[in-house]
């Protein structure tokens, strides 16, 4: 049977969304002290996108840059974030993760594929396969499909 880009598309808006918030409620859970969600969300685009400016990650998480610029100071004072003029262009703010930063963010991060794989070791193993290759194709077509992924070595 072969299945039409419109009953596709209806299961992904379908699914997504309960996938969504149970990967935002393990992340939560796990997630530092007296840490929004949306500042966590700053330290996985800066897990994967070190170097990026105020405007990159303002855009990601949906904030102004003045509030983007606040809740950067935050993370600054609390040692999770840097913040650096870039030496080519010194209108443009470089942020990174610190190795606290970057400790909290992988915890967490850790925590919640643990306990996603505990939900899904209760699927067939043929299902499980099935899941792979389906993200793997909506990766494809979506852009990175390992977004906030802790990277390796780092």
């Amino acid at each position: 049977m072969s299945t039409g880009p419109d009953e596709c598309a209806r299961q992904v808006l379908e699914t997504v969304p309960l996938v969504m918030r149970a990967i935002r409620a393990e992340m939560r859970s796990h997630r530092v002290p007296d840490l929004s969600v949306p500042q966590f969300r700053v330290l996985i685009f800066l897990n994967r996108h070190e170097g990026a400016s105020l405007s990159d990650v303002a855009g990601h998480v949906g904030l102004m840059l003045p509030s983007m610029s606040r809740m950067i100071d935050g993370l600054v004072a609390r040692n999770l974030v840097t913040r650096q003029t870039d030496a080519d262009d010194r209108r443009r703010v470089v942020l990174t993760l610190t190795s606290l930063g970057r400790a909290a963010m992988q915890s967490a991060y850790a925590s919640t594929q643990s306990q996603l794989a505990k939900r899904l070791a209760a699927l067939p193993a043929p299902n499980r396969t099935t899941i792979v290759k389906a993200m793997q194709a909506l990766g494809s077509i979506f852009g990175s499909r390992r977004e906030g992924t802790p990277a390796a070595g780092r």
